[in-house]
């Protein structure tokens, strides 16, 4: 997560939010799925590989999101911890998906609204108005 001069860690939490909600949202969609291991975004892990020191990259493969490349994000995701065990194997529960896309989408509006005041704040001191 590089640290952008105008808008911080916001540019790449963005990016971050982005992916987890459509996680949680792919959770959701496979509730009923026999089978289905619902999945989710271990931001501590990525706050670790974030702070790293950034080695190039292999092959010449771009990192994405600030910084951190698709493995690193792949490495991030984890299989949510079941809570109730179902007959059919689904790991989902519903409640706690749309809690946590709730959250999310919060976070991720935050993050819109900073970058939002910031831009008006530049924009103010480059028109004067």
């Amino acid at each position: 997560m590089a640290n952008d001069p105008l808008f911080g860690i916001h540019a790449d939490a963005l990016q971050l939010q982005r992916r987890r909600m459509e996680l949680l949202a792919a959770n959701i969609a496979n509730a009923d799925t026999p089978g289905y291991r619902a999945r989710d975004i271990d931001f501590q892990k990525l706050l670790a590989a974030a702070q790293q020191p950034a080695a190039p990259a292999a092959g010449g493969a771009a990192s994405v999101n600030g910084g951190l490349d698709d493995a690193q994000l792949k490495a991030a995701t984890v299989y949510r911890l079941q809570t109730q065990p179902a007959v059919d194997g689904n790991t989902v529960d519903t409640q706690v998906e749309q809690s946590q896309f709730a959250q999310a989408s919060l976070q991720y509006q935050a993050s819109l609204s900073f970058m939002d005041g910031r831009l008006r704040s530049l924009l103010t001191a480059i028109t004067g108005q």
